[in-house]
Formats: structure tokens, C-alpha cells, sequence
């Protein structure tokens, strides 16, 4: 389970590695631009159950902690569908990984 600390207090926010290596793209993309945004998930079974948004904004510091040495083959799709989020009204949204038919028979 990876970790992003935000802010001052570095609050931890458990991620699965694989979803925050995704949303380290995402979010490094739209801070690059200087654009603030929404950032919401679920809570992950472990902890008390809900959802939580937190407002990413360039001036506040913000560091991905990984659990896996490598980083994971990037699955393109669920980028763009992060990103397509990002750019909504309603900021980013941690959806499930989105996967192309010719990826799910590669795994079967």
C-alpha cells in the first residue's frame, strides 16, 4: 500500500501502488500546468468506511511513497481516464484500472 502525504501534516493517504503510480502522473500533469483540483477516493476497506476529497493546490507539499522498488507498467487508458476526470468539474476521482479487451486476454 502506497502512501501520498499532503500538506503541512503529512497526513497519510493509503493508495494501492499501482492506482498512485496512475495518479502521480495525472496529478504531476496538472500541476506542471498550474491548475488546482479536487483529488477523491474511497476509503480502502482498512479504515473507517467513506470517501474524502482534498484540494491539490501547487503551494502546498505533497510526496508519493511507494512500498514496490519498480514502478509498474503504466496502463495508458486509465491514465486517460484519471486525466478525463481531472478535467471535469468534479476533479479527480480514483477509478478502477480501465482495461482494453486485447489486455484481458493477455491475462487469461
Amino acid at each position: 500500500m502506497a502512501t501520498l502525504l499532503y500538506g503541512p501534516q503529512h497526513d497519510p493517504i493509503h493508495i494501492e501502488d499501482r492506482a498512485l503510480a496512475h495518479l502521480k502522473i495525472v496529478i504531476a500533469t496538472k500541476l506542471r500546468r498550474n491548475e488546482t483540483f479536487t483529488l477523491s477516493w474511497k476509503h480502502p476497506e482498512a479504515e473507517p468506511g467513506g470517501r474524502s476529497t482534498i484540494w491539490i493546490h501547487p503551494s502546498i507539499p505533497l510526496r508519493f511513497v511507494f512500498d514496490e522498488p519498480e514502478a509498474p507498467q503504466i496502463n495508458v487508458r486509465w491514465v486517460e481516464e484519471l486525466m478525463h476526470t481531472a478535467n471535469s468539474s468534479g476533479g479527480i476521482m480514483l477509478v478502477d484500472e480501465v482495461l482494453d479487451i486485447g489486455e484481458i486476454e493477455r491475462q487469461h
